[in-house]
């Protein structure tokens, strides 16, 4: 029932979004005298009777009408924040259609598990310096937007301007749940100081300082603190970090690439941060491989440091399946889950499918939508172990990328990876619809390194468009490919999802989820006489806390 309503919910936002309703468009004129070259194939035999498309829609009315009626206002608990990376709305369409043709289904009517929170909107990305994104982990982490390389910092500080960052910091979600006595937990694909997971706990003027070797001197002469040291040293009370970037926690030898330097540890001051954020805690254990991962008891643990790769993890297209493999963003989210929530007061759980926006980088579509896949898998666990009475799911992105999804010769069920016919004719078109009479790919992108400079456009006849390391065509040469400026979307369900109901600044994000549970400048909220009267109020939740929220809230400012 909140399938169809997700769905239609969607579907109706980006229509808004990008049709004139007001005039004729060539693309529906040329659809409208259209002559194939090959029968359209892949349409399942009940979509062709129009009462499944009736009942579907009548389904999906009463379903919304129920969800209006019953929005979920108490005191959200726990709260889950899903970031995909780089996961624009082709991406979400591309990963539907995938994750339903590895079933063996045509794949277009494939419902992903974050397309079932019924609460969609949508998310403004730029920064407040730049109109394509960067890094936006300021607005929905900590509420404010930001400059586009900063982190944790409002907008008056300066990128790699260490001075200016003094006084400017600004506290986040997983700070504010820890202050009201949650426990707190950050799993990614990526290093855990890559930039859309660290404002989370640290603040510094320039994302790249991960490691205390590459700070300026600057920066080194006000007191600013590299990243990694940052989550370490001023962060003691994150229960769970299963993530990617070893090397920035040590100085010596990879323990599990020793031959290959380019794996080693990179700091320069010496420290083992892994030995040293297991220091003073109990119930606690550091691992780096699959195989001491998959033995932990969650039961009897209260700390978990996990690092599985020298820099980021591996691409999902890239694993071999065995028992020692890396966990999947999937396990490491029900581990990390599964220790959170022993916490009688509930917990802030940041999980990121990072290598999403890996893959678009490098124009590997294959592998970018592989890992959106995955993250959706992640997505499942979390619906699977949590109650939404309770819990609060955000399911969001931080930007978009170049990549498209579309073309002539795209027949229902069209393999997500294959190719398309040059010679599929469009009659108001003509008969050289694609002039150079080269296949071409229904993803493609806008820029990246997918071009070729030197000559005409690839020739991949002969190409296996489907392998993961494929570099999809784009149209302007880039060394890496580039983010857009346009929405992402919003899936929510859970207490207060109902307030993600339209347009939103990114920065909103954050407000709705310290709301939600009553946190940080929301803690008496909890308290005011129309949420008590509605009966959702914090049974149990003391004064002090509050107290002590709005004087943190003060220091803060």
């Amino acid at each position: 029932m909140a399938t169809t309503t997700a769905l239609l919910v969607v579907y109706f936002l980006l229509a808004v979004v990008m049709t004139v309703e007001s005039a004729v468009s060539v693309d529906e004129h040329a659809h409208s005298v259209r002559r194939n070259t090959r029968e359209i194939g892949g349409a399942p035999e009940v979509e062709k009777n129009p009462q499944f498309w009736n009942n579907m829609a009548k389904t999906s009315i009463q379903d919304a009408l129920r969800i209006q009626k019953n929005h979920k206002t108490k005191v959200a608990k726990n709260v889950v924040l899903f970031l995909g990376d780089g996961m624009g709305v082709v991406t979400v369409t591309a990963a539907r259609i995938l994750k339903g043709q590895k079933a063996g289904n045509p794949g277009e009517e494939t419902v992903l598990n974050m397309e079932t929170l019924p609460h969609v909107a949508l998310s403004k990305t730029y920064n407040i310096d730049a109109q394509t994104p960067e890094v936006t982990a300021t607005a929905y982490l900590c509420g404010v937007k930001a400059r586009w390389a900063t982190l944790g910092l409002d907008g008056r500080a300066r990128n790699e301007d260490c001075g200016s960052s003094k006084g400017r910091e600004v506290p986040s979600v997983l700070a504010w749940a820890e202050y009201a006595g949650k426990s707190t937990g950050i799993v990614s694909t990526a290093r855990v100081t890559h930039a859309f997971t660290a404002a989370a706990y640290a603040h510094t003027a320039n994302r790249r300082w991960e490691v205390d070797s590459i700070l300026p001197p600057e920066a080194i002469e006000n007191g600013c603190k590299d990243i990694s040291a940052q989550l370490v040293d001023d962060n003691p009370g994150i229960k769970v970090i299963l993530v990617g970037g070893r090397r920035h926690f040590h100085a010596g030898t990879d323990p599990e690439y020793p031959t290959d330097p380019g794996s080693n540890g990179v700091r320069s001051d010496g420290r083992n941060l892994a030995q040293d954020w297991l220091f003073g805690k109990t119930s606690a254990r550091y691992v780096w491989n699959g195989t001491d991962f998959r033995t932990i008891n969650p039961q009897t643990m209260d700390y978990l440091l996990g690092l599985f790769e020298p820099i980021h993890m591996k691409y999902m297209t890239d694993r071999d399946g065995s028992p020692s493999e890396e966990p999947t963003l999937a396990e490491m989210t029900r581990t990390a889950i599964q220790i959170l929530r022993k916490n009688r007061n509930g917990f802030f759980l940041l999980v990121q499918g990072s290598r999403i926006d890996h893959g678009h980088h490098e124009g590997k579509a294959v592998k970018a939508i592989n890992e959106a896949v995955a993250f959706d898998d992640a997505v499942e666990v979390a619906k699977d172990l949590l109650n939404l009475d309770e819990t609060l799911i955000v399911v969001t992105a931080d930007h978009a990328h170049t990549v498209s999804l579309g073309g002539w010769d795209t027949a229902r069920a069209s393999p997500i990876f294959g190719k398309l016919d040059p010679d599929y004719v469009v009659e108001s078109v003509g008969d050289k619809l694609v002039p150079d009479g080269k296949p071409y790919t229904a993803l493609q992108y806008g820029t990246g390194p997918g071009y070729n400079i030197s000559a005409l456009r690839e020739d991949i006849t002969n190409v296996n468009t489907a392998n993961p390391d494929y570099v999809h065509q784009s149209a302007v040469p880039m060394i890496r490919e580039s983010h857009v400026a346009e929405d992402v979307a919003i899936f929510a369900d859970g207490p207060m999802a109902h307030l993600f109901h339209g347009v939103h600044e990114q920065n909103y994000i954050a407000h709705v989820m310290k709301y939600a549970a009553c946190l940080g400048e929301y803690a008496e909220d909890c308290d005011r006489e129309e949420r008590v009267a509605s009966g959702t109020a914090r049974g149990s939740f003391s004064t002090a806390v509050v107290l002590l929220s709005i004087i943190l809230q003060l220091a803060w400012v």
